[in-house]
């Protein structure tokens, strides 16, 4: 049988490919599973810094598959734990996830991306909430992320209308952070996460837990806790960094 999920690395970056073209990439409960599992074993891989998700195929991923749905499949939707309909998309990992999107990342598809730190979409990429249409609701965090994201109206846009949003408007709305050639998404993805890779990992992901982790606290405690995972990196890395920016690493932006 094909595996519905393929898992390869880069150096210190993982590849993540959701392997079901036939059915756009949907998701049935073996894609759920694995890719639950196959990210909780990337947080706990200290061999590894970032991670691309992509779909084989050409698409993305269109969402849950409705197929599996509607001959009987049992999907465990639970209110509680770290387990998603879409298996990912309650993991709050340690390290970064870009997404690379070639053709559709619709329904759960668009839940699953916008779980993502990053998103490289190509020119022909198209984003929305497809299963409007069927009364299939956001059950993945997309009515949380979405107005995070891009704000509550244009968030609000996507939610009730279903409406397609291609590679140009995701940009412009900050839905996509890169638009990029047909075919060319997962190389661009790839280039991004080296360069994280390269950086300094406790300083990167102080900030980026801090960005993601604000979002819970009033003002003073979300300060308090920037400062707080700020102090580590700069015991672990700050000076190391400033000694060799005296030293003439880095200058004039050069990274």
């Amino acid at each position: 049988m094909t595996e519905v999920l393929l898992i390869e690395r880069r150096n210190r970056v993982a590849i993540i490919t959701i392997n079901r073209p036939e059915r756009r990439n949907a998701f049935n409960l073996e894609v759920a599973e694995k890719i639950y599992a196959a990210f909780k074993q990337f947080d706990a891989d200290d061999t590894l810094d970032a991670a691309v998700l992509t779909g084989a195929g050409g698409n993305f991923c269109a969402g849950a598959d409705l197929h599996a749905l509607a001959q009987g499949e049992k999907r465990p939707f639970l209110p509680e734990g770290d387990f998603a309909p879409m298996g990912c998309t309650r993991l709050k990992l340690s390290k970064p996830v870009i997404a690379a999107v070639e053709g559709y990342a619709v329904a759960g598809g668009i839940e699953v991306a916008i779980w993502c730190d990053l998103r490289v979409a190509a020119k022909s990429a198209v984003f929305g909430v497809f299963c409007r249409r069927f009364g299939v609701p956001l059950v993945d965090l997309g009515t949380i992320r979405l107005p995070r994201l891009i704000g509550a109206s244009r968030a609000m846009d996507l939610i009730l209308t279903g409406r397609a949003v291609k590679a140009d408007e995701a940009l412009t709305m900050g839905l996509a952070n890169r638009v990029v050639e047909d075919g060319k998404a997962l190389e661009t993805a790839l280039e991004i996460a080296e360069q994280l890779s390269a950086f300094p990992q406790i300083c990167m992901r102080a900030d980026r837990n801090s960005a993601l982790a604000q979002w819970d606290y009033d003002w003073d405690e979300a300060a308090r806790r920037e400062m707080e995972g700020g102090l580590k990196a700069i015991d672990a890395e700050a000076i190391a960094g400033a000694s060799r920016f005296s030293g003439g690493e880095g200058r004039h932006g050069k990274f």
